[in-house]
């Protein structure tokens, strides 16, 4: 059976790495807080001195990190992953990274001698917890064929999409949609309650409709309440806002819509939500 490596243990690695101990894989994790070690290994995971140690260990190792910094420091910082990787282990970031990030990591892995797959995830808390994430993967094909046992344990469809750049890519048009579409929402409700309309009666509504979907079906009832227990951080929100519109302008593509929500997500930052979860954004909408 494959050993594993997991990096970063944050809300979504956390959770994607207590699946793979549970589903009975070996699997050696490491975390910049090492206090969040301490979880997995009364699960049953091992834990990784650095992520060098890691890759080095590991036919395959997993990382979950808040953004491109934070995988550029993993992976080239002291103790990162280039310095372990090699004799075709394989590195698959799941992180949420632009295209460019995502292809500078590949190339110094393949340079060690190491293999490379980008599959940023769609999906917050709480499918991590359920393991039906959705991977948007690109890079090595044969990496992903042999990552599909893991993959499937946390996640309830695996996409192959080609060439590295594509995975984050592809994230960046979801994560754009989904701003684009929270912002509406906020939108909605707010007009919906100062016209004097019942918020629970505008949610059921709308999932009677065509506009139905899991997201308005969670995020509602927040809204109602006015409280935004952390599933996706808001400051990641932005961060993605922000990386899909660097990729339009790269391919002189107008985003005129993207760059509003974003506007009105870095409005929220600056309210001081950036740590709450992303509909907290109802906060400078209403």
């Amino acid at each position: 059976m494959a050993k594993y490596g997991f990096l970063g243990l944050g809300i979504m690695g956390g959770a994607m790495a207590a699946n793979l101990v549970r589903a009975g894989f070996e699997v050696t994790v490491w975390n910049r807080n090492p206090e969040r070690c301490a979880p997995l290994v009364a699960l049953g995971a091992r834990q990784g001195k650095s992520p060098a140690a890691v890759a080095a260990a590991c036919d395959i190792t997993f990382a979950m990190l808040s953004d491109p910094a934070a995988s550029i420091e993993v992976c080239f910082g002291s103790g990162g992953v280039v310095e372990g990787i090699g004799g075709g282990r394989g590195y698959v970031d799941v992180s949420t990274v632009d295209d460019h990030t995502a292809r500078r990591i590949a190339a110094a892995v393949a340079e060690r001698g190491g293999r490379f797959l980008e599959a940023p995830v769609s999906g917050t808390k709480k499918p991590a917890e359920d393991g039906t994430l959705i991977f948007l993967a690109g890079g090595d094909e044969d990496l992903f064929e042999e990552a599909l046992p893991a993959l499937e344990v946390m996640g309830k469809k695996s996409h192959y999409l080609g060439a590295v750049g594509q995975g984050a890519r592809m994230k960046l048009v979801v994560n754009m949609i989904m701003g684009g579409m929270m912002t509406a929402f906020c939108e909605g409700m707010a007009l919906g309650r100062k016209a004097g309309l019942d918020g629970q009666q505008i949610l059921e509504v709308l999932d009677e409709g065509a506009m139905a979907n899991p997201m308005f079906r969670g995020k509602g009832p927040m809204l109602l309440q006015e409280g935004y227990p952390v599933s996706f951080p808001l400051k990641y929100m932005q961060k993605d806002l922000r990386l899909a519109l660097l990729l339009g302008d790269e391919l002189k593509q107008p985003l005129p819509g993207g760059a509003i929500a974003n506007e009105t997500f870095k409005r929220a930052c600056a309210a001081g939500l950036a740590d709450d979860d992303f509909a907290a954004v109802f906060d400078v909408v209403k």
